[in-house]
């Protein structure tokens, strides 16, 4: 199911994708092209195989037909492009951006393929996408490997692919955190205005989420971005969708203190504000990372952060009633009442890309880390589910790709693009309940506030696999991360 998926992300890559570029952009994007057409043929021959496989052991096929390690073993010709994969994808990361921050030509035509319902990710994260196959064959065969008895005919082939496997996966896990550290500041530059040259050298994106900032006007729904080195916050602008800064906080003069509920407030040289999370878990966790980054700069050599690039940014906000961001004196809205409003409002003009993490952190009032993005990177599913609306009685048999914290819904593995996508976060997924009076096996729930949504899975295995990877989104990995950067 995931390797038809995998299929389609390569075609955006290298045939939808390259169709719009010009002859030149496609000779600087040369050493990806070939990649991508080395990965696409062995990939569809493998798909072929796995397919004929999967025909006879579901048919009348022998005993002999059971088992996926002779298929897997023979795809495995594939790994030295891979590992070529592994060492330049860096470098064709580093190109596309200073393709798209150079050249005002390319930068258009990027921008817009990605509009495209067929680019249902950022281009970004699709490069990264052979990575995260990579890992995925690993766990697979882990799994697999561990249901298999030693004597099991299957079992020799399973391990000869794993260990084949190891080496890859090692080299991939210890470049993936820069790599989507890349990938996401070269997200938020595109988002974000009034702050140039996000992307440099040793900054790395630690959380980006909402939190209400206390002032004089009341309470104000605002993004913040913990980066190493700097904490920038801003609010999401109603005319084109970006985020504008509107103030930051250097981190090596960062401090924090802790107050009642889930207040706490930031301070930083002559700057101080006061901000409310949305939960106690979440004021935890931003409390325990901003401490954190203060305290790793603090091992780290003293460099001058350079400022020059915060355009018309300032603390005071004084600004934000000519442009129309800031709420008024609505100091006795709740903060849930708040960010419903603010809901609300936004739902009237939808963003050009509402999928993107940064996106539903504004709607939902959520936060994300890099850590998240990380484990993101090691689920993903595909397959059929039937769904069901809360107040429906039919069930509704859809295609579903699960990756980048969002559901995708299709008719078919073949549709070109997307039905409907359901972004995840802030959401809590888990077995139906009494009085949901849902009658069906393997059906799970997903709901927000009053939006609720059931599927169904086909086996007790499809149904623990899907709890599984939805549950490493909707489940925060709050407490996981404190404590263990509490261990280290």
């Amino acid at each position: 199911m995931t390797e038809r998926t995998y299929k389609k992300d390569l075609e955006i890559m290298n045939r939808n994708f390259r169709q719009e570029l010009s002859s030149e952009d496609i000779e600087n994007l040369q050493p990806l092209f070939e990649m991508l057409d080395s990965m696409t043929q062995h990939h569809n021959i493998f798909l072929r195989d796995l397919e004929h496989r999967m025909v006879l052991w579901e048919g009348r096929g022998t005993h002999e037909t059971h088992r996926l390690g002779d298929v897997m073993l023979k795809n495995m010709a594939a790994l030295p492009i891979y590992d070529e994969y592994v060492q330049a994808h860096g470098e064709i990361l580093q190109c596309l951006n200073e393709m798209f921050e150079t050249d005002n030509r390319f930068q258009q035509i990027y921008k817009d393929f990605e509009q495209q319902k067929i680019c249902y990710l950022p281009l970004g994260e699709l490069i990264l996408k052979p990575l995260h196959r990579m890992l995925h064959y690993q766990l697979l065969l882990e799994r697999i490997c561990d249901y298999y008895t030693e004597e099991h005919l299957d079992y020799s082939d399973c391990q000869a692919v794993y260990h084949l496997l190891i080496r890859t996966t090692k080299q991939i896990r210890d470049q993936l955190p820069d790599s989507i550290n890349f990938v996401q500041l070269c997200e938020l530059q595109r988002d974000i205005s009034g702050f140039d040259k996000l992307v440099i050298g040793q900054r790395h994106l630690v959380r980006q989420g909402c939190l209400l900032k206390h002032s004089k006007r009341g309470l104000q729904q605002r993004m913040f971005f913990l980066f190493s080195d700097i904490l920038l916050y801003g609010s999401k602008s109603p005319i084109d969708q970006s985020f504008r800064i509107l103030g930051h906080v250097p981190v090596r003069s960062l401090l924090t203190e802790n107050a009642e509920h889930n207040t706490f407030s930031i301070f930083g040289g002559q700057f101080a504000i006061t901000v409310s999370a949305g939960t106690t878990a979440e004021k935890t966790l931003w409390l325990a990372e901003l401490s954190k980054a203060a305290v790793d700069i603090k091992s780290k050599p003293h460099t001058q952060l350079t400022l020059t690039n915060l355009k018309n940014c300032t603390s005071s906000e004084e600004n934000l009633d000519l442009c129309g961001l800031a709420n008024g004196g609505n100091t006795s809205l709740t903060p849930q009442q708040l960010l419903q409003q603010h809901q609300n409002a936004q739902n009237k003009t939808p963003p050009t890309r509402s999928n993107t993490a940064l996106h539903v952190c504004w709607h939902r009032g959520a936060t994300v880390g890099l850590g998240d993005h990380l484990i993101s990177a090691e689920n993903q599913l595909s397959g059929y589910l039937l769904r069901k609306f809360k107040n429906s009685s039919g069930w509704q048999k859809l295609w579903v790709v699960f990756t980048s914290f969002c559901l995708y819904f299709y008719k078919s593995y073949q549709d070109e693009f997307a039905l409907a996508s359901l972004p995840l976060l802030g959401y809590s997924v888990g077995p139906p309940g009494h009085q949901d009076a849902v009658q069906k096996e393997f059906v799970f729930k997903l709901s927000f506030k009053n939006h609720v949504y059931f599927f169904r899975a086909e086996s007790v295995h499809t149904y623990n696999r899907w709890l599984e990877v939805l549950r490493s989104t909707t489940q925060t990995q709050d407490f996981k991360n404190i404590q263990a950067s509490n261990a280290h």
